[in-house]
């Protein structure tokens, strides 16, 4: 009985030494800059909720060493303000570039957008950012 114990312990340890393992990995191959902005509609007034997340997808990015850069997220607040956008691992931010930018999540109570739908879509959301305009100022059109 005192074998299976152990053996089952065994198991639980080597178990969790591979997921540690797997999830840390191999450093990713990119650099990375830190990003961090505001979101707002193009008349300056704040959107009227906040708690939705961007994602930002880089566009033309290089492969390197066969893999490509993951799409990276950043949750903005009640004050339409983002920080620790992240790619790889928290708050690195992007790679340099640009990126187009997404709205998940971004509904009022009722569950109406809060963004025109295509900027909510990954194919055919028209915001476009370049990491060289950080800190970031986001405008988006009323719905």
């Amino acid at each position: 009985m005192r074998q299976r114990g152990i053996n089952a312990l065994g198991w639980v340890v080597a178990l969790g030494a591979l997921v540690l393992a797997g999830c840390s990995g191999s450093p990713s191959p990119y650099d990375y800059i830190p990003i961090e902005g505001t979101v707002a509609y193009e008349d300056g007034t704040p959107l009227p909720k906040g708690g939705f997340a961007l994602k930002f997808y880089a566009l033309d990015a290089p492969q390197v060493e066969g893999m490509t850069p993951r799409p990276a997220q950043a949750n903005v607040d009640a004050t339409g303000k983002f920080e620790y956008v992240t790619s790889y691992k928290h708050a690195d931010g992007l790679i340099p570039g640009q990126h187009r930018v997404v709205f998940f999540y971004a509904t009022d109570d009722a569950g109406k957008p809060l963004v025109p739908r295509e900027y909510a879509m990954p194919d055919s959301s028209p915001l476009v950012i370049d990491t060289a305009d950080a800190p970031l100022e986001i405008t988006v059109p009323k719905p």
